[in-house]
């Protein structure tokens, strides 16, 4: 069982932790997060336009999705949180006001079917929750709520339609609870559950907490603009109100029967946030086919006898995705092991099918009126719904019937195939073995093993006839791919699901009928294409229907199993409904308006868009604002958040409370914000007699105008992205309705999900964390570098409590570190700081503080944590190390750039410990949250490579020595002893050997600057000709590696070093000797022969300038800008 990690020693996280508490006080009780538009009495309403505007007064605008308010935030909340945290912090630091507003989210089933569960347990057990004795609490947790057995693992079905990855409450698995055992997980007082019972109390206790926890992770929240959804708060009610007016007025929203996955037992429908489990599965339409009975096996028709009337039409009615392929029927599936209903349809009309099937048939006007009436009360009940008789599937095998369109005119049998399951379609699938793999592969093994499945060997031996043909797989698809793949059986289910696959999509998109009226054509030419033209004439001549069910599980937060209903609703015209709408969607992600920072995302959308149709935006069960027009509905949840970024920015003009009980800045009351107000300051309606009719004074008016003007349009909306498939999506679909172009979205960044401990986030093993749990735990700052490391793209990022954990100790040491110094500045080095360290070291940070604000705009903040901390970090200790080697001492006015500059670039991220350095250890007068990012010269390259030089080479004498260690260890023969006194003599080249020239022109002439290729064949048959082919092809690797790596191409081909290597080695010499434990360091100058050269430095200055004429062979090896060296024992 996994677990958290466990702190022993927190002496020094308190001491963080009570100085995080202290700033977040401050910055509290100073407002510095309150962030305003410039007001009209600064810049007159009328003097300039929003754009000018926002240039002489940059801004930033970013949310993220406004958390639910049924629990506490956790550590996957604070990692969606921390993305806009850290591009705030960043925005304030480039001179902008930058604003990040966070409301409450109340609207939906989640909260309401909580509370109604704990209504049934109040009354059940008491308001103390006292269990009865001897009732088994496992036993009876969820009788109501039981889930069915979990849906087979398929292949998407309709391969022409994209389907969204689950969400993150389709991936969760919880074990079904009594509904008070959450509450008391979440850390509620048991005395205090009931009162939860009245959904308006989980509105007033968990926002607060929401905040309280935010809060104490530093969140530069402006919180004078957040407010809870529903009706609660009548002005946020009155704004969506409006939003559902205007989109219906843009004939946006539509009154129709549509197929949506509903709730039986809420009698509504269920959409994602309705959802505990399959959050973005949809309707899945099928055709119907209607098999006649012609004749019962033996064992059925014994069950159906005197059952049935004579006159009536009994049915197998099997769902088919492949209409165009129904005239290849050679016989009909069902499971052996499956319990099958005959269901009376109509007055003379009965269909074998599954119970859940039936089920989703009730809700789809399948049925006769008073059929269909009866069960869908049995359904809302969860109770099983009648059938005339029960056949187990085993029995009707043998059974002869019907087959619409089939060849086989005389009819086609039932025959069993146990991968048949009664969770999927009707439980009854019809067999077309030219097509489909699965189906061929059944056949041929029925045929095989006829005697051991009971059955007739001509039963599985009817012709297959060719139905459609496709270039690459000919006119018999499926056994074609099943002998190609080298299926054995009908067990093989991963190459027969990809199979599938490729017969499906070969077959939709490329065949063409051979068979039937539509010969010829292809099978998705025209529109409608030949496949629809199949199906509309089968129901036609009443011998199919339509049918929809879930594409897989959902369940409702009630804890009832949804089915697709076909039923009147209110609906957004999202798709192929209103195509003009989609398209300017799919133009503006497509084009480039939209920045969606990584190509994934951008495919989601494109995706997404592609497939998205009609969503229902209106139910009668749960927490929301009422429909306008229809008050017996209410907006659905993703429905009612698609544009409240708009009302953040003016909320603290209208209340000052998050429920709106007390008026704002603006001295409004609900009813004064009309349809026309909203119109006037979203919209750009001009003041009129209706606006002025509302009574809200001109000024404020104009005030809130200058608001929303001056915050949009949003910066960055940043998600999980789960929420590309419903709710960014919506997003921009309603924001293109309602808004002006220049008020559309600028960007969207979704992340990937949070992993703890490389492990999914689990209550159930312990691996759990909350925000308050992960903040009492670490303290803000290092949690907020943990979740900074946890990763930036879409794939799922990892919390690595290790790293929250030793982010506690670097941030203390660091900072008393920087205490020590500044006490101690006396002792630093004073006067000129131009020694070669002072040098490499300046240029350093100024190299630093420019690689952490390009990760900082790229909103990378990885490699922004690895520049602004772990990497500055390093600079100061190879400084701190290099000084003290030449017996120099670090430079005062670069210790305190170090300590100021580490302040600044950290902010963003750990604006807690910046602060307390910045004002505490430095002095300054205001707060780090009012500084701006540093300005620092470009670094200099030549000293970049200087640096670079220095450590490489001291690395690798300092690791070839090690290596020696450890070889001695093992006893291995090695050529002299490091535990002795050891000279380490360095060889320098001073020229590039003249024949590695011609391959250097050789790798320029063939190298693509645009793509960074080489021309490997032109280069290797050139190389051949030189006749020193292994030396060469060498050398040629080496600068290609470097042109790869994106090396600066001349710095490559030029071969001249940046800066004077001889010189920088006796500069290093004597560090190099403490830094590697050698005693003495001779550095040669070596000749262009290789074998001979003259010194250039020693210890004792003696025989400087001195030539060498017995250089050993790896001298030669030398080059400019990497030098050889050989140890030797004194």
């Amino acid at each position: 069982m996994a677990n958290t990690i466990k702190l022993e020693n927190t002496e020094r996280r308190d001491i963080l932790i009570a100085s995080e508490k202290k700033y977040q006080a401050k910055w509290a009780e100073e407002r510095v997060f309150e962030q305003d538009a410039p007001s009209i009495f600064e810049v007159p309403f009328h003097s300039t336009s929003p754009d000018i505007l926002r240039s002489q007064h940059p801004k930033f605008f970013g949310t993220m999705a406004y958390p639910y308010m049924n629990g506490i935030l956790h550590a996957g909340h604070t990692f969606t949180a921390s993305k806009v945290e850290f591009a705030t912090g960043f925005a304030r630091m480039q001179g902008k006001r930058a604003l990040f507003p966070l409301g409450f989210h109340c609207t939906g089933m989640p909260i309401k079917a909580c509370a109604d569960k704990l209504v049934a347990e109040v009354t059940r057990f008491g308001k103390n929750f006292e269990i009865p004795e001897g009732v088994d609490v496992d036993d009876e947790v969820g009788k109501e709520t039981a889930m069915p057995a979990p849906t087979q693992t398929q292949t998407k079905e309709d391969v022409t339609k994209f389907t969204s990855k689950k969400g993150k409450a389709a991936s969760k698995v919880v074990k079904m609870q009594y509904q008070f055992q959450i509450m008391l997980s979440l850390g509620i007082p048991l005395e205090e559950i009931h009162k939860f019972a009245d959904p308006q109390h989980w509105l007033i206790f968990f926002p607060p907490l929401c905040k309280r926890d935010l809060t104490s992770f530093g969140a530069r929240i402006d919180w004078r603009r957040s407010m809870v959804t529903t009706d609660a708060n009548p002005y946020y009610d009155s704004f969506v109100r409006w939003q559902m007016n205007r989109l219906r007025d843009l004939k946006k929203i539509k009154l129709g029967k549509r197929h949506t996955i509903f709730s039986p037992k809420d009698d509504q429908p269920c959409m994602d946030h309705d959802r505990s489990k399959g959050e973005g599965i949809g309707p899945q339409a099928y055709t119907v086919m209607k098999l006649k009975v012609k004749e019962w096996a033996p064992e059925a028709e014994e069950l159906v006898k005197g059952k049935i009337s004579p006159r009536a039409d009994v049915y197998f009615v099997p769902a088919t995705l492949r209409p165009e392929t129904m005239y290849g029927q050679t016989c009909c599936f069902v499971g052996p092991k499956l319990t099958y209903g005959i269901f009376q349809a109509k007055e003379n009309e009965y269909y074998v099918m599954t119970q859940r099937a039936a089920r989703n048939m009730a809700y789809q006007s399948i049925f006769s009126e008073s059929i269909e009436a009866e069960m869908k009360t049995l359904a809302a009940r969860n109770e099983q719904l009648p059938t005339i008789v029960e056949l187990p599937g085993s029995a009707v095998v043998g059974t002869l019937v019907n087959a619409p369109l089939s060849v086989h005119t005389n009819g086609i049998r039932i025959l069993p195939m146990s991968s048949v399951l009664a969770s999927k379609g009707t439980g009854v699938v019809t067999s077309v073995p030219s097509d489909s793999p699965d189906d061929y592969a059944t056949i041929t093994d029925l045929a095989k093993k006829a005697d051991y499945y009971g059955i007739k060997k001509e039963w599985a031996e009817l012709e297959i006839i060719p139905i459609i043909k496709t270039p690459s797989y000919g006119e018999l698809t499926a056994p074609f791919l099943v002998k190609k793949m080298k299926i054995q059986s009908p067990k093989d289910a991963v190459p027969l699901a990809e199979a599938k696959d490729l017969a499906y999509k070969e077959g939709f998109y490329k065949g063409t009928m051979l068979i039937g009226e539509f010969k010829g054509q292809q099978v998705n030419e025209g529109e409608p294409n030949v496949k629809d033209k199949i199906r509309n004439f089968l129901i036609e001549k009443n011998q199919a229907f339509e049918y929809s069910e879930p594409t897989g599980l959902v369940m409702s937060r009630s804890g009832d199993e949804c089915v697709d209903a076909y039923i009147d609703q209110w609906f957004l015209k999202y798709g192929e409904e209103d195509n003009d709408w989609r398209n300017q969607v799919i133009d503006y992600v497509s084009s480039g308006g939209l920045n969606t920072y990584t190509t994934e995302t951008k495919r989601g959308f494109e995706m997404n868009l592609e497939w998205l149709n009609s969503w229902a935006c209106a139910r009668t069960y749960g927490l929301g604002s009422k429909l306008p027009w229809d008050s017996n509905f209410l907006v659905e949840s993703l429905s009612d958040s698609t544009i409240y970024m708009a009302y953040y920015t003016i909320a603290h003009y209208l209340h000052k409370d998050i429920y709106g009980k007390e008026p704002g800045r603006a001295g409004v009351t609900p009813d004064q914000m009309t349809d026309e107000v909203w119109d006037y300051i979203f919209t750009k309606r001009d003041i009129d007699e209706v606006v002025m009719a509302s009574g809200i004074d001109p000024i404020a008016l104009h005030s809130m105008r200058r608001e929303f003007d001056y915050w949009y349009p949003l910066d960055v909306r940043i998600s999980g992205k789960d929420l590309i498939p419903n709710h960014l999506t919506f997003f921009l679909y309603i924001h293109i309705a309602l808004f002006p172009r220049e008020s559309w979205p600028k960007s969207v960044r979704a992340n990937g999900h949070l992993l703890l401990n490389a492990e999914k986030m689990s209550k159930s093993t312990g691996n759990f964390l909350t925000l308050q749990d992960t903040v009492k735990k670490y303290g803000a700052d290092a949690s907020r570098i943990a979740l900074a490391d946890a990763g930036d793209g879409v794939d799922d990022a990892n919390f690595d409590e290790n790293t929250a954990n030793t982010s506690i100790l670097r941030l203390f040491n660091l900072k008393e570190w920087c205490e020590e110094e500044i006490r101690n500045k006396s002792k630093l080095r004073t006067g000129p700081r131009d020694e070669l360290w002072d040098r490499l070291f300046e240029n350093e940070l100024n190299s630093l503080v420019c690689e952490a604000r390009k990760h900082y705009e790229d909103t990378l903040y990885k490699l922004a944590l690895k520049s602004a901390l772990y990497d500055f970090t390093t600079a100061r200790d190879f400084y701190r190390e290099a000084t003290s080697a030449a017996e120099l001492g670090m430079h005062n006015d670069l210790v305190l750039l170090y300590i100021e500059l580490q302040a600044l670039v950290l902010c963003p991220i750990a604006p807690h410990w910046a602060e307390y350095i910045w004002l505490e250890v430095l002095n300054k007068p205001t707060s780090i949250q009012h500084a701006l990012y540093p300005s620092v010269p470009a670094p200099d390259p030549a000293l970049t490579a200087q640096r670079d030089y220095v450590r490489t080479t001291t690395s690798n004498i300092a690791s070839d020595k090690a290596a020696y260690q450890k070889k001695k260890g093992k006893g291995k023969t090695i050529s002299f002893d490091p535990e002795k006194p050891t000279i380490v003599t360095v060889f320098v080249a001073t020229k590039f050997p003249a024949w590695q020239d011609k391959y250097v022109s050789l790798v320029q002439q063939n190298f693509n600057k645009q793509d960074l290729s080489v021309d490997d064949k032109k280069i290797g048959q050139e190389v051949k000709k030189g006749g020193e082919v292994k030396k060469a092809m060498n050398f040629v690797q080496g600068l290609k590696r470097r042109l790869l790596d994106k090396e600066d191409p001349d710095s490559v081909f030029n071969r001249q070093l940046k800066f004077d290597e001889l010189n920088t080695l006796k500069v290093m010499r004597a560090g190099l000797g403490r830094s590697t434990k050698c005693q003495s360091v001779i550095i040669v100058a070596v000749d262009e022969s290789g074998s001979s050269g003259r010194v250039i430095s020693n210890d004792d200055g003696e025989g400087e300038g001195k030539r060498r004429d017995d250089l050993p062979q790896i001298a030669a090896s030398a080059i400019p800008g990497m030098p050889t060296f050989i140890f030797e024992n004194v």
